[in-house]
């Protein structure tokens, strides 16, 4: 298992992004319209950190991570098959993959193939 991208969604991005980036030494650059408008990391591992504001008034603060698959049509299959909600059916970001949404266990998750 392998984290892609490590989603932050903060009603206070600043300072969310001030504190990663003195306390971890790291550098976010500018927001990317196809992340939401998220401000983004990638770390040494290549996986990528993303911290955005809600993109809607009733989402609410959340840390949601996409795992790395190499089919999302299955894996959506398989979480569903385990009793996951799919929030959000695999959708393409141009230049960035597939990604999916899924809620299980009151908790949201994601899904990212490359």
């Amino acid at each position: 298992m392998k984290v892609h991208y490590l989603e932050i969604v903060s009603v206070d991005v600043e300072s969310v992004i001030s504190a990663y980036e003195d306390t971890y030494k790291v550098k976010f650059g500018e927001a990317e319209e196809l992340l939401g408008g998220a401000q983004t990391c990638i770390l040494s591992d290549g996986s990528i950190v993303g911290v955005r504001g809600p993109l809607r008034d009733t989402e609410t603060p959340t840390v949601r991570p996409y795992w790395l698959v190499d089919d999302i049509e299955q894996a959506v299959q398989s979480a569903q098959s385990n009793g996951a909600e799919i929030a959000l059916p695999p959708l393409e970001i141009p230049g960035k993959g597939k990604f999916a949404i899924y809620i299980l266990g009151s908790i949201e998750h994601g899904l990212w193939q490359i």
